[in-house]
């Protein structure tokens, strides 16, 4: 063969391709149990119910203005009454909510989902509650309104366990629906006729308990809203657009405090002109509001886009092994070369022939190594899937490299050079912040390693030999 090292990389290039052609199946198979997964979580969302948001309590009422249009000639022979019928609601001007979480872990098959029932107190003030008092818009109108009700709303009612509810210290009866047209999910309760005349304050206590899964959500309408949250779970993501004033971490629960004002927030007005009730963590931007065109139009702040502000946490589980997996399968093609490079190193520098089809038992058994990782981290602990996955590769290619690089002392050192890898690799999923730096610096190591051994070797000879296919050691420069 005239060109023995560059038909020799040709192969080990074809080699290459075909183990990250595998790479990419394993890949493939990691997406799909991250679908299935995410099928899980939609299945026990369905059954039980879905991340929750929470709006309210507030008050609401439903009026009805009837008024005479101003009449044309054509139209003074008949009578033309004209009617609109509008919502009121009056946010509290102070909500104190303290509430602990319990989580409960679900199963669909073997695909962990985490659920969580809220047991939780709520607290609204109304300072005065004269905006619940409809006014003429049109001349000579005549309103008429329905008796005010506390409305709550939540994202999916089939969480809701227990309502219990009390205004003035008297205990309301408790109906399904929300009352407002824009929010249907939730329950309501009927002011009693004696307090309807009370201008306030008001006073509202509310015992709530419900069920959900994955986050948990609450707008800040009131003036002023303060949030305890309490929750069995080390693993909090506290996210929307507030994050706690306060927050305390340890390793089997989270205690998180709130305090938000409607100076910093813009769900009053959002909810005033029926912005969506989306979670904390709905991807799009918040409502924002223009002015009308010009002043004195008669129009006042409306929306653009987006949905109530919002605020809450996410149980999160930050050891998911198909995360974990997917980011280790991309490291696979950097450790096959690198492992690649290793033996290429020693075949150079102790004139050994290491066929290519060697190379492609070495590189399947890397590859093999990331299939045992997903399988595994699906019935172990990552951690101890990880090692059984790692330890039994290290064996085998140990076992292996003797032979391919004639004898047991360099089949040691290969296999450390492997442990090492597998060391390195544990290291970049677990340290994900710093696995720029620490992958970086395993690539100088790595060089520094190559550059070092082969700092004497002749390659022109090296070269010539191969074309020779001469038998004889490569000569060393002194």
């Amino acid at each position: 063969m005239k060109f023995p090292l560059l038909s020799k990389v040709t192969a080990l290039a074809a080699v290459i391709l075909g183990l990250l052609w595998s790479l990419w199946s394993v890949q493939a198979l990691v997406r799909e149990r991250q679908q299935r997964q995410s099928e899980a979580e939609q299945s026990v969302a369905n059954s039980l119910a879905a991340s929750q948001t929470l709006l309210g309590p507030t008050l609401a009422r439903r009026c009805t203005e009837s008024w005479v249009p101003v009449q044309t000639e054509a139209q003074q022979a008949r009578s033309v009454v004209s009617t609109e019928t509008r919502e009121l609601r009056l946010p509290p001007t102070l909500l104190k909510v303290d509430a602990k979480v319990d989580m409960t872990v679900r199963h669909r098959g073997m695909f962990k989902v985490n659920g969580y029932a809220m047991k939780s107190g709520l607290v609204a003030q109304w300072s005065d509650v004269g905006g619940l008092v409809a006014q003429a818009e049109h001349p000579g109108g005549v309103v008429k309104c329905e008796a005010p009700f506390v409305s709550v709303a939540l994202s999916d009612a089939r969480g809701i366990r227990v309502a219990e509810l009390k205004l003035q210290n008297q205990a309301l009866a408790i109906l399904p629906g929300s009352g407002m047209a824009r929010y249907p999910q939730g329950f309501q309760a009927a002011v009693p006729a004696e307090l309807i005349d009370h201008r306030g304050p008001w006073e509202a206590t509310l015992n709530l308990e419900i069920a959900g899964t994955q986050s948990l959500s609450l707008a800040p309408l009131a003036n002023t809203t303060q949030v305890t949250l309490n929750a069995d779970w080390p693993h909090p993501s506290f996210g929307g657009r507030f994050l706690p004033t306060q927050r305390e971490l340890s390793e089997q629960h989270f205690e998180a405090h709130w305090k938000v004002t409607s100076l910093a927030s813009t769900a009053q007005q959002a909810f005033t002109h029926d912005a969506p009730l989306c979670p904390a963590w709905f991807t799009g931007d918040p409502v924002q509001y223009t002015s009308g065109a010009s002043a004195g139009d008669g129009e006042g702040a409306k929306p653009t886009s987006g949905c109530i502000e919002a605020f809450g946490v996410a149980f999160v589980d930050p050891v998911s092994p198909y995360v974990l997996s997917d980011r280790a399968t991309k490291y696979g093609l950097l450790f096959i070369v690198l492992t690649f490079v290793g033996v290429g190193l020693v075949e150079v520098l102790r004139s050994l022939r290491v066929h290519p089809i060697q190379y492609l038992l070495v590189g399947a058994a890397l590859t093999v190594f990331f299939l045992l990782l997903v399988s595994l981290s699906e019935r172990l602990a990552f951690g101890i899937a990880y090692t059984a996955a790692a330890s039994a590769c290290t064996l085998l290619l140990t076992f292996y490299g003797s032979f391919v690089l004639q004898g047991w002392r360099s089949g040691v050192l290969f296999g450390a050079g492997i442990a090492g890898l597998f060391g390195t690799l544990y290291a970049l999923l677990q340290l994900e912040q710093n696995a720029l730096v620490l992958g970086s610096g395993l690539l100088f190591v790595v060089l520094t390693v190559i550059m070092v051994a082969t700092r004497k070797l002749d390659w022109y000879a090296l070269m010539a030999q191969m074309r020779s296919e001469a038998g004889t050691p490569i000569a060393l420069q002194s």
